[in-house]
C-alpha cells in the first residue's frame, strides 16, 4: 500500500492524484514547487519503475513543467529527482524566475520556507483546476 514519506507529508499540500503520481506543493511560497511522487511501494530510484511506469513518470512531468511554464510565466524550470534527505522516488518540479529569491542559485536551503497562507493554496488548486483535465484533486 502506497504511503507518502513522513517528510514529503510534512512539507508538502496535496494536490490531487494524476494516473501515476500523487502531486504535491511544497509549503514553501518562495517559489512555485511542485512534487511528483509515484505511487508505488519501496521505490527510491527511477529504474525501479518498470519500463510503463517509467514512461508514465515521465509523461506526467512533462506535462506538468510545460503547463507551470505557461501558467506561472517561468523563466526557467528545474526538474530533479535527488532523493538525497527523502528516500522515496519525487520528481521536482520548480518553477523559476529571475527575480525569485534564490535566482539563479539552488533553492534548497537559500531561503527559510515560507508557508502558504490558505487562500494562496485555493487560488493555486484553482488555477491548476482550470487546464488540468488528467488528475483528481484533493481538499487538503
Amino acid at each position: 500500500m502506497f504511503a507518502l514519506d513522513p517528510r514529503l507529508q510534512q512539507d508538502t499540500l496535496p494536490i490531487g492524484d494524476f494516473p501515476l503520481c500523487r502531486l504535491l506543493l511544497s509549503n514553501d511560497s518562495n517559489y512555485p514547487w511542485f512534487i511528483l511522487v509515484p505511487r508505488r511501494d519501496d521505490i527510491s530510484e527511477l529504474f525501479q519503475l518498470d519500463v510503463a511506469d517509467q514512461l508514465q513518470l515521465w509523461q506526467e512531468t512533462t506535462a506538468l513543467a510545460e503547463l507551470l511554464k505557461d501558467l506561472f510565466d517561468a523563466d526557467k524550470l528545474n526538474v530533479a529527482a535527488l532523493g538525497n534527505v527523502v528516500s522515496q522516488l519525487h520528481m521536482h518540479v520548480i518553477v523559476r524566475k529571475r527575480d525569485d529569491a534564490a535566482w539563479p542559485a539552488p533553492v534548497w536551503g537559500k531561503h527559510p520556507a515560507k508557508p502558504y497562507s490558505a487562500e494562496q493554496v485555493a487560488a493555486i488548486r484553482e488555477r491548476l483546476r482550470l487546464v488540468l483535465t488528467d488528475i483528481t484533486f484533493v481538499e487538503g
